[in-house]
Protein backbone atom coordinates (compact mmCIF):
# COMPACT_ATOMS: atom_id res chain seq x y z
CA UNK A 1 0.00 0.00 0.00
CA UNK A 2 0.96 3.97 -0.20
CA UNK A 3 0.64 5.87 3.01
CA UNK A 4 1.75 10.00 2.67
CA UNK A 5 3.49 11.32 6.25
CA UNK A 6 0.91 14.05 7.09
CA UNK A 7 3.15 14.27 10.52
CA UNK A 8 5.90 12.18 11.52
CA UNK A 9 6.69 11.55 15.07
CA UNK A 10 10.01 9.31 16.49
CA UNK A 11 8.03 5.89 15.64
CA UNK A 12 5.58 6.46 13.21
CA UNK A 13 3.64 8.72 11.30
CA UNK A 14 -0.05 9.52 10.52
CA UNK A 15 -1.19 8.65 7.09
CA UNK A 16 -4.52 9.80 5.34
CA UNK A 17 -6.63 6.25 5.61
CA UNK A 18 -6.37 3.78 2.37
CA UNK A 19 -9.50 1.99 1.72
CA UNK A 20 -7.58 -1.05 0.52
CA UNK A 21 -6.46 -2.12 3.91
CA UNK A 22 -9.80 -3.06 4.78
CA UNK A 23 -8.70 -7.13 4.81
CA UNK A 24 -6.03 -6.33 7.59
CA UNK A 25 -8.55 -4.03 9.66
CA UNK A 26 -10.86 -6.68 9.06
CA UNK A 27 -8.37 -9.44 10.57
CA UNK A 28 -7.73 -6.90 13.87
CA UNK A 29 -11.08 -6.13 14.82
CA UNK A 30 -12.36 -9.75 14.61
CA UNK A 31 -9.38 -10.61 16.84
CA UNK A 32 -10.97 -10.85 20.34
CA UNK A 33 -7.75 -9.45 21.84
CA UNK A 34 -7.91 -5.98 20.13
CA UNK A 35 -11.38 -5.65 19.76
CA UNK A 36 -11.88 -5.97 23.52
CA UNK A 37 -10.43 -2.53 24.21
CA UNK A 38 -12.40 -0.73 21.86
CA UNK A 39 -16.22 -0.98 21.15
CA UNK A 40 -16.64 -3.64 18.62
CA UNK A 41 -16.09 -6.27 20.79
CA UNK A 42 -19.79 -7.76 20.57
CA UNK A 43 -20.06 -6.67 16.89
CA UNK A 44 -18.81 -9.63 13.64
CA UNK A 45 -16.77 -7.42 11.35
CA UNK A 46 -17.01 -8.79 7.74
CA UNK A 47 -14.75 -7.69 4.60
CA UNK A 48 -17.22 -5.35 3.18
CA UNK A 49 -18.33 -4.12 5.81
CA UNK A 50 -14.92 -2.32 6.75
CA UNK A 51 -14.06 -1.79 2.80
CA UNK A 52 -17.38 0.87 3.42
CA UNK A 53 -16.46 1.61 7.15
CA UNK A 54 -12.50 2.53 5.88
CA UNK A 55 -13.94 3.97 2.83
CA UNK A 56 -16.76 6.73 4.87
CA UNK A 57 -13.97 7.45 7.41
CA UNK A 58 -11.26 7.91 4.35
CA UNK A 59 -13.72 10.73 3.25
CA UNK A 60 -13.71 12.46 7.14
CA UNK A 61 -10.41 14.77 7.60
CA UNK A 62 -9.30 13.91 10.72
CA UNK A 63 -8.98 10.01 10.96
CA UNK A 64 -5.22 9.09 9.66
CA UNK A 65 -3.31 5.53 9.86
CA UNK A 66 -0.83 4.65 12.06
CA UNK A 67 2.27 3.95 10.22
CA UNK A 68 5.94 2.45 11.27
CA UNK A 69 7.88 5.38 10.02
CA UNK A 70 11.38 3.02 9.31
CA UNK A 71 9.08 0.09 7.11
CA UNK A 72 5.42 1.58 5.77
CA UNK A 73 3.62 -1.15 7.61
CA UNK A 74 0.45 -0.20 8.77
CA UNK A 75 -0.60 -0.16 12.64
CA UNK A 76 -3.53 0.69 13.34
CA UNK A 77 -5.47 3.94 13.06
CA UNK A 78 -6.43 6.75 14.84
CA UNK A 79 -8.38 10.20 15.12
CA UNK A 80 -10.53 13.35 16.15
CA UNK A 81 -14.14 12.77 16.33
CA UNK A 82 -17.10 15.17 16.97
CA UNK A 83 -15.88 18.31 16.53
CA UNK A 84 -17.18 21.58 17.62
CA UNK A 85 -14.63 24.46 16.08
CA UNK A 86 -16.98 26.91 17.80
CA UNK A 87 -15.79 25.78 20.92
CA UNK A 88 -12.46 24.10 20.34
CA UNK A 89 -13.46 20.72 21.22
CA UNK A 90 -12.82 17.13 20.02
CA UNK A 91 -13.48 13.27 21.24
CA UNK A 92 -9.78 11.00 20.47
CA UNK A 93 -9.64 7.52 19.58
CA UNK A 94 -6.93 5.33 18.75
CA UNK A 95 -6.00 1.71 18.16
CA UNK A 96 -3.07 -0.48 17.20
CA UNK A 97 -3.96 -3.36 15.86
CA UNK A 98 -0.73 -5.02 14.60
CA UNK A 99 -0.04 -6.52 17.93
CA UNK A 100 3.56 -6.62 17.22
CA UNK A 101 3.82 -2.83 17.85
CA UNK A 102 2.15 -3.39 21.63
CA UNK A 103 3.82 -1.67 24.40
CA UNK A 104 6.67 -0.43 22.27
CA UNK A 105 6.15 3.75 22.29
CA UNK A 106 3.88 3.61 19.01
CA UNK A 107 0.30 4.19 20.88
CA UNK A 108 2.33 7.13 22.90
CA UNK A 109 3.96 8.48 19.47
CA UNK A 110 1.05 8.64 17.48
CA UNK A 111 -1.85 10.12 20.32
CA UNK A 112 1.24 13.08 20.89
CA UNK A 113 0.81 13.52 16.83
CA UNK A 114 -2.74 13.93 16.83
CA UNK A 115 -2.54 16.19 20.01
CA UNK A 116 -0.08 18.20 18.00
CA UNK A 117 -2.68 18.21 14.73
CA UNK A 118 -5.19 18.81 17.05
CA UNK A 119 -4.20 21.67 19.08
CA UNK A 120 -1.35 23.40 16.51
CA UNK A 121 -3.40 22.73 13.25
CA UNK A 122 -7.12 22.79 14.27
CA UNK A 123 -6.81 25.29 17.35
CA UNK A 124 -9.00 22.83 19.79
CA UNK A 125 -9.11 23.50 22.90
CA UNK A 126 -10.23 20.55 24.71
CA UNK A 127 -9.72 16.80 23.53
CA UNK A 128 -11.51 14.16 25.74
CA UNK A 129 -11.29 10.40 25.20
CA UNK A 130 -13.01 7.21 27.01
CA UNK A 131 -11.01 4.16 27.89
CA UNK A 132 -12.41 0.94 30.08
CA UNK A 133 -10.61 0.57 33.62
CA UNK A 134 -9.13 -2.61 32.87
CA UNK A 135 -7.10 -0.99 29.86
CA UNK A 136 -4.50 -0.12 32.18
CA UNK A 137 -1.36 0.24 29.59
CA UNK A 138 -3.54 2.66 27.78
CA UNK A 139 -4.44 4.98 30.54
CA UNK A 140 -0.53 4.94 30.97
CA UNK A 141 -0.43 5.61 27.87
CA UNK A 142 -2.72 8.61 27.84
CA UNK A 143 -1.60 9.75 31.63
CA UNK A 144 2.07 9.78 29.53
CA UNK A 145 0.88 12.29 26.93
CA UNK A 146 -1.02 14.25 29.20
CA UNK A 147 -4.26 13.59 29.88
CA UNK A 148 -6.05 14.28 33.02
CA UNK A 149 -8.74 11.77 34.67
CA UNK A 150 -12.19 13.82 35.00
CA UNK A 151 -14.65 11.40 35.88
CA UNK A 152 -16.14 7.84 35.45
CA UNK A 153 -18.92 6.23 34.51
CA UNK A 154 -19.38 3.32 37.08
CA UNK A 155 -20.02 0.09 36.24
CA UNK A 156 -20.84 1.05 32.71
CA UNK A 157 -18.77 -2.14 30.86
CA UNK A 158 -19.63 -5.76 31.51
CA UNK A 159 -17.40 -8.52 30.18
CA UNK A 160 -17.47 -11.88 31.24
CA UNK A 161 -19.92 -11.30 34.04
CA UNK A 162 -17.82 -8.33 35.60
CA UNK A 163 -18.23 -4.63 35.37
CA UNK A 164 -15.88 -2.15 34.80
CA UNK A 165 -16.05 1.86 34.82
CA UNK A 166 -15.60 3.82 31.91
CA UNK A 167 -12.88 6.75 32.41
CA UNK A 168 -13.06 9.73 30.74
CA UNK A 169 -10.21 11.98 30.23
CA UNK A 170 -8.89 14.97 28.78
CA UNK A 171 -6.78 17.13 27.90
CA UNK A 172 -6.79 21.23 27.26
CA UNK A 173 -4.37 23.17 24.75
CA UNK A 174 -2.52 25.21 27.67
CA UNK A 175 -1.43 21.52 29.33
CA UNK A 176 0.03 20.65 25.69
CA UNK A 177 3.56 22.13 24.84
CA UNK A 178 4.79 20.56 21.98
CA UNK A 179 5.76 23.11 18.85
CA UNK A 180 4.74 22.03 15.22
CA UNK A 181 6.70 19.91 13.39
CA UNK A 182 7.53 22.58 10.89
CA UNK A 183 8.95 26.27 11.37
CA UNK A 184 7.15 28.84 10.14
Amino acid sequence: MRYFKKLAGSLCYLSPINPEDYEKYTEWLNDLEVAVNLTLATKIISLPGEKETLAELAKKEHNFAVIDLKTDELLGNCGLTNLDLINGTAEFGIFIGNKNYWNRGYGTDATLLMLNYGFNLLNLHNIILCVYSYNKHAIRTYTKCGFKIIGRRRQAKTIGRKTYDIIYMDIISPEFKRNLPVSL
